[in-house]
Parts: C-alpha cells; sequence; structure tokens
C-alpha cells in the first residue's frame, strides 16, 4: 500500500509542475514590419494579442473582446506606470486595434503602444 501512495504522490507532484506549461495558450501573431522602432522594457507591461481569425489573449489568457474592459480593469488596477503593448496581426483590421487601444487609455494605462517585427 506504502508504494502506490509515493507514487501516487510523485504523479500528483509532476502533474502539478507541468500543468502551467500545458495550460498558458498563446496564439501566433504575424507583426507587421517596420524599419523603426525602440525596444521597451518588460516591467508592468501587459501584452494584448489579436490574431487574424478573431482570437484575442491578454496576457497569454484568452479573452472575448466584450470582456476586455472588465479583464483590463482587472489587470491595470490602479497603476498608471503599467503599458498595454498590442501584437496585432497584419491582417486584423485596424478598428479592433483602435478598440483596444481606446479601451486601455479609458482605463488608465500609463503607455500603449504596438509590436512590430524588425525589416532585417
Amino acid at each position: 500500500m506504502i508504494p502506490l501512495i509515493d507514487v501516487s504522490l510523485i504523479l500528483l507532484i509532476i502533474f502539478m509542475v507541468i500543468t502551467p506549461f500545458l495550460v498558458q495558450s498563446q496564439i501566433q501573431v504575424n507583426l507587421p514590419k517596420a524599419s523603426t522602432g525602440v525596444k521597451g522594457g518588460d516591467e508592468d507591461l501587459l501584452k494584448v494579442q489579436l490574431a487574424a481569425d478573431g482570437a484575442m489573449t491578454l496576457d497569454g489568457r484568452r479573452v472575448r473582446f466584450a470582456n476586455l474592459d472588465k479583464e483590463l480593469r482587472l489587470r491595470l488596477g490602479k497603476s498608471h506606470k503599467k503599458t498595454v503593448l498590442v501584437e496585432a496581426d497584419k491582417t486584423v483590421p485596424v478598428e479592433r486595434v483602435v478598440a483596444v487601444f481606446d479601451a486601455a487609455r479609458k482605463l488608465g494605462a500609463g503607455k500603449i503602444g504596438i509590436a512590430v517585427k524588425p525589416e532585417n
């Protein structure tokens, strides 16, 4: 009986360690290219990814576009130092990107930016 308990506890520990890597989902985003750009710091950064198929993630967690205000409010809180970085696929309509910018600015984000890929 004791070896069975040991094996089950080891399996439990393995699943507890592996689960965060399996749960974290990110979508593929084909970023537009730009010849200029500034590499920003990673402190207080919220990443919003917009895929070509309409999927959206906020810090690696899938959210619906209708719930974006609520999710941003939870993550931004009262801090005005947070930066919202939008990683939008180059085929995403501009209206969706502007809607994310508008929601972030309305909730008090310190800085707002859009991610690009270097041309070289």
